[in-house]
């Protein structure tokens, strides 16, 4: 069962700003991204490291952010799973295999990979909400 969306924001935002990983890698992660999980969207803004914002389904222009993933609630709810199946450890996989795609400036995405492929393994703790 998915956890309530306040519930999660504050609990991905903590698990993010806490992790050591990010901490030590993400002095220059500092953009803005939007995950589609079908049922809702989460647009996130980076700061050096920090989640400083998340706006939950904002409309189409809203917000601004540099780029996007986006997939199904199922494959999202299979990247929220302690130990993720096939195909679905990380975005490479799910882009190559399953349903999920990278829009926008990927180039943003690449320089920041490394911490954002990091947030996306945090999901593994902090669940999704959908």
């Amino acid at each position: 069962m998915a956890p309530p969306v306040e519930d999660w924001v504050r609990a991905f935002t903590e698990a993010s700003d806490n992790d050591p990983e990010i901490r030590a890698h993400g002095r220059y992660f500092t953009c803005a991204y939007l995950l589609d999980m079908q049922e809702h969207r989460f647009a996130v803004w980076m700061v050096a490291g920090k989640v400083v914002a998340v706006a939950v389904d904002p409309g189409p222009l809203d917000v601004g952010y540099q780029f996007l993933v986006r997939a199904s609630a199922d494959t999202w709810r299979n990247f929220g799973t302690e130990v993720p199946p096939p195909m679905y450890q990380g975005i490479w996989a799910a882009t190559f295999r399953r349903d999920m795609t990278l829009e926008g400036n990927v180039l943003v995405l690449m320089q920041n990979l490394r911490c954002f492929t990091r947030q996306i393994e945090l999901l593994r703790t902090v669940g999704v909400p959908v």
